[in-house]
């Protein structure tokens, strides 16, 4: 037990670890940086990019492809096609935030675990964004009759 909390400490330091792991690509896409602004609570940038860069690291273990590319299939399997006028809120945007509540509502070991297995079920074309997203376009089709 007390091994664990001693990697835990060392794990996430606030010393600048950002530089040694290589995390300047997160700030440089554009996705990755809305990803992390949406991850980020409490104003703790610096533990918001290692959650990210963690789950990118586990997503290209698992899939062996760029991370990257899987987060932006993820995305554009998770925004919805039909405008949403009422909210004004940009597809992107919606897609992200429905990927972050898939990962507030499972109870996994770790968010970094959650945000992984989130985003890989987006790419598959599974999981809770995808269904909002269904959801959303039902509600659509059946607007559409009352305009």
């Amino acid at each position: 037990m007390a091994q664990i909390k001693k990697q835990r400490i060392n794990f996430f330091s606030t010393s600048n670890e950002s530089a040694e792991l290589g995390m300047s690509y997160l700030s440089q896409h554009e996705l990755t940086a809305k990803l992390v602004n949406r991850v980020l609570k409490g104003g703790k940038k610096s533990l918001a990019y290692k959650i990210v860069h963690l789950s990118m690291l586990q997503l290209k273990e698992i899939t062996k492809q760029n991370p990257i590319e899987i987060l932006e299939k993820a995305v554009q399997n998770a925004s919805p096609t039909v405008e949403v006028k009422a909210k004004r809120i940009g597809a992107q945007t919606l897609a992200l935030r429905w990927i972050l509540m898939e990962i507030n509502s499972k109870s996994r070991k770790s968010i970094v675990l959650n945000l992984t297995n989130a985003i890989l079920e987006a790419s598959k074309g599974s999981g809770m964004a995808i269904r909002k997203k269904e959801e959303l376009h039902r509600s659509a089709e059946a607007n559409r009759a009352f305009m």
